[in-house]
């Protein structure tokens, strides 16, 4: 192709500017789909799953809200307060501390360890000792609602923090600015598409979050509801119930995506950044280093857990200390059976987390991709993937265990289904940062989508997808240990409800420090990989 005929292509493409898109053949497919979803629903229901107490009728649903109102109505209210709050908090504590990052990165390694530690902390055995700490309170709710949300925020904050060429930075700093000044008017407006991504994946975290610290013993709320239609085998109520959750999740999805929308401007730039320069980090100074910075974190959080108990003059009883653990672990006369007893508990639960963890990825990688290629595609399933993610896995976990089995498969449908969603959400946001200087390029080249979507998209979806993969760990593990403790009877997850329930607090502490240690370990894993793949794919992130 000449440059002559290159120019008349472009020139053409600007003058024919946007075409008018009638959007009402769309609109009436996706009415359909679900009008056709809703009708094959509701003959299961009443034929291959009757009396199966495992699906209720879309009808029967419909019947049971409107028989409940008053009731479902005061439960929402509640548990929609607590999740607003958590929200509310957990995203200020996230960007608070990606702030901190960006404005002193050298502080960037501990404030993600403490920070993982905090969201590794399985919400199954949180939340007994939250609720003896505030009592009956939406304390606990608020406080499992901010610890779902904050580390979903943080991660794609950073992402979007560095998302940005480096002769912006280094333009800030010839006018003789800092990092602030860098920070506001250069790297805050790159960071809002990866600031709404995390806040979409943040509203259903956030209410799943004040769902748990329901279940934990509060006295109302759509938690306690989802109890009972449990415990009484109320499956119309409890798919009511879900359903109320998962539209409310959806509202507070779109809503969130509608602000990012509004607040981005712009295509992205074209990334061009080299490698980081300067003196090579020698491989034992960095092991060194990676030493230095562990045991740092390791002594910041026992002197946090220590400080916590001595703050809040907590029973002993209970609130077990660093050396309460080590003992129950390692110099007890019983330590052995203890450390055989959380062993057979933690393969239990790898066996089914592993799985569905790396299943998960996929899935949501590929729906992604999907997605960007048929718009039409994207418009039809994109309201059931919504749907399915944003209804509480504290509902969905038990009907999923009961209709696949107790066996492993079940319980790895659910972790897949817990970190799919996340993983669909970053891809396709990071699939939208291909440059536009780029994407122009290869369209007046009229190369096909296919070969688009990977030499040019893939490429600038993979530091999303990393951050994807990285919250996916700790996802993962609450999937599994809430599936143990609702539905399945094994794993870590019923090791911990069990001793909860028989106040044998040893064990509860003993299996959280050992669970939130090896999935800190288990994500250290996937961030090595990660700066390897972008070292050499996108070099921008690892600079500041």
């Amino acid at each position: 192709m000449t440059a002559a005929t290159l120019g008349e292509r472009i020139v053409g493409r600007v003058a024919d500017g946007p075409r008018l898109r009638v959007p009402w053949r769309a609109a009436g497919i996706g009415l359909a789909a679900w009008v056709s979803v809703l009708a094959l629903w509701e003959l299961a229901a009443r034929t291959t799953f009757d009396g199966t107490h495992l699906i209720g009728t879309p009808s029967g649903m419909v019947e049971a809200a409107i028989d409940n109102a008053a009731l479902y109505g005061r439960a929402l209210r509640i548990t929609l307060a607590e999740a607003a709050w958590g929200f509310l908090w957990g995203n200020l504590v996230a960007i608070a501390l990606a702030t901190l990052v960006a404005v002193a990165p050298n502080t960037e390694r501990l404030v993600l360890r403490v920070s993982l530690v905090f969201y590794c902390l399985p919400l199954v055995a949180v939340g007994p000792v939250l609720r003896v700490i505030f009592g009956f309170g939406a304390g606990p709710q608020i406080t499992l609602s901010a610890l779902g949300v904050f580390y979903t925020t943080l991660i794609p904050l950073l992402v979007g923090l560095r998302a940005i060429p480096a002769g912006w930075s280094e333009l800030v700093s010839s006018y003789g600015r800092g990092r602030v000044t860098a920070l506001l008017v250069v790297r805050a407006r790159a960071s809002v598409p990866y600031l709404a991504a995390g806040l979409q994946v943040a509203v259903p975290a956030a209410f799943l979050g004040a769902l748990v610290g329901e279940f934990t013993g509060a006295e109302r709320g759509v938690g306690i509801l989802i109890i009972h239609a449990l415990r009484s085998l109320d499956t119309d109520g409890l798919w009511a119930l879900a359903a109320i959750s998962a539209i409310t999740s959806v509202v507070g999805y779109v809503l969130a995506g509608a602000v990012g929308r509004r607040l981005t401007v712009g295509q992205p730039p074209v990334l061009m950044a080299a490698p980081p320069s300067g003196r090579r980090v020698t491989t034992r100074w960095r092991m060194v280093r990676g030493a230095a910075e562990i045991v740092a974190t390791v002594v910041f959080v026992l002197a946090v857990w220590e400080g916590f108990i001595r703050l809040f003059d907590l029973n002993n009883f209970f609130a077990k200390g660093p050396a309460d653990v080590w003992a129950w672990l390692v110099t007890d006369p019983d330590a052995a059976a203890n450390r055989t007893e959380i062993l057979d508990a933690l393969i239990e639960t790898a066996v089914v987390a592993v799985p569905g963890y790396v299943a998960g990825l996929t899935l949501g990688a590929a729906l992604a991709a999907l997605f960007d290629l048929s718009a039409p595609v994207r418009r039809t399933v994109t309201p059931f993937t919504v749907a399915l993610r944003c209804v509480p896995i504290v509902a969905i976990a038990p009907l999923l265990v009961r209709a696949l089995g107790r066996g492993a498969f079940g319980t790895a449908v659910t972790v897949a289904l817990m970190t799919f969603f996340p993983t669909l959400v970053a891809c396709a946001q990071g699939l939208r940062q291909a440059p536009g200087q780029v994407m122009d390029f290869f369209d007046v080249y009229d190369v096909g989508p296919v070969r688009t979507l990977w030499s040019a998209q893939v490429p600038a979806m993979v530091p999303a997808f990393f951050a994807a993969a990285r919250i996916a760990v700790p996802a993962s593990i609450l999937a599994a240990t809430v599936a143990e403790w609702l539905a399945t009877g094994t794993g870590m997850g019923n090791l911990m409800a069990l001793a909860a329930g028989n106040n044998v607090y040893g064990t509860l502490w003993s299996a959280v420090v050992v669970l939130t240690t090896l999935a800190a370990a288990a994500y250290g894993l996937v961030a090595t990989v990660e700066r390897l793949v972008l070292a050499r794919v996108a070099p921008e992130q690892s600079n500041w």
